[in-house]
């Protein structure tokens, strides 16, 4: 089988590669990526080499670029996680937003249609629900649940959802979308919650919590979800939606105070509060577990651990990101090449 992967050089799509590689050795992949600042090859470092993995700079946005690859490669399966996924970041900028979420999704959805593919799998967040009360531990989001998103990011995201299911009902294509909690592990861009924790308390700096830290995210580690759409990519049905959660519910400050213990340094300063913030999240993934037999396999307790000693034996990857170098690292892989 060959898998286009979209977002391959984040960190959701690069751990999904390094699980397939390693996983199906039988199948080969085709990963595109914009490089833009959350991108970094660094992260496929490890897979650049191999005869099965075969990378394109590009922007999801661009037909001609992506139909070209269609046409080259002939992909199987195409696996969505190229998006815009920072809530701050939205929340200044709608636009891009808008452009790579929405229309990068309509020209895939557009490509895989045109060049008959099997499956498309779209990578979306619980986000797309909004939130749920503190004082209400007996609420989870179901994918029956409305959508009612809170953010432009959210927004974006629920946009590409619709769409995607809209082609499945329209035009027959196979499509299945995949709702997952909050991702923490390896290689995640130091703007999130986890590794930015790490990095500033590494480094002597504050770390910043929004509000009084009492927001509550359902962690998940993110080898389990790169399992979860392995399942949903071969034994999925067809025009789901499956969510996937940790079963991990954490407020923010219990994460950082976490952090904090484990690196026996770093001081909390609390900073006002994000506009919109959604006070809780939570997932009921009893769909996939009944359908697909996936639980998570990952306390948070074991994953928060392994996140922290993954960080602390892989400096120089973040600090690149820190330092802005990383960007330099596709010139220094494929000039003249």
């Amino acid at each position: 089988m060959i898998l286009l992967v979209t977002g391959g050089a984040g960190f959701i799509g690069g751990n999904f590669i390094h699980y397939m590689m390693k996983k199906h050795p039988e199948d080969s992949i085709v990963c595109i990526d914009a490089l833009t600042y959350a991108g970094n090859m660094e992260t496929l470092a490890d897979v650049l080499h191999d005869s099965r993995f075969k990378f394109f700079k590009g922007d999801i946005t661009d037909r001609a670029l992506v139909y070209d690859i269609f046409e080259s490669e002939h992909p199987d399966v195409v696996v969505n996680f190229a998006a815009e996924s920072h809530v701050d970041r939205s929340i200044e900028n709608p636009e891009i937003f808008l452009q790579t979420n929405v229309m990068g999704t309509q020209v895939m959805l557009d490509a895989s249609r045109k060049y008959g593919i099997t499956r498309y799998h779209q990578v979306s967040t619980d986000e797309v629900y909004g939130d749920l009360p503190l004082d209400r531990p007996d609420l989870f989001f179901t994918e029956d649940t409305p959508l009612h998103t809170s953010s432009p990011y959210s927004a974006s995201k629920a946009s590409s959802d619709l769409l995607t299911l809209a082609y499945n009902r329209t035009y027959g294509l196979p499509v299945t979308v995949s709702r997952c909690s909050n991702n923490y592990g390896p290689y995640q861009f130091p703007e999130k919650l986890i590794p930015l924790m790490i990095a500033n308390a590494l480094n002597g700096k504050p770390l910043p919590v929004y509000g009084d830290g009492k927001n509550v995210r359902d962690w998940l580690y993110v080898d389990d979800h790169c399992v979860a759409i392995d399942l949903i990519l071969r034994k999925g049905r067809v025009g789901e939606i499956y969510n996937i959660g940790g079963h991990n519910e954490k407020s923010n400050l219990e994460v950082v105070q976490l952090i904090i213990k484990a690196l026996n340094q770093g001081e909390i300063k609390f900073v006002r509060d994000r506009a919109g913030h959604d006070r809780r999240y939570a997932i009921d993934p009893a769909k996939i577990h009944g359908e697909l037999g996936w639980l998570p396999e990952t306390s948070f307790e074991d994953g928060i651990q392994s996140t922290i000693r993954w960080y602390l034996e892989n400096r120089p990857w973040w600090e690149h990101i820190v330092s802005g170098e990383y960007q330099k690292y596709y010139e220094l892989m494929y000039t003249d090449r």
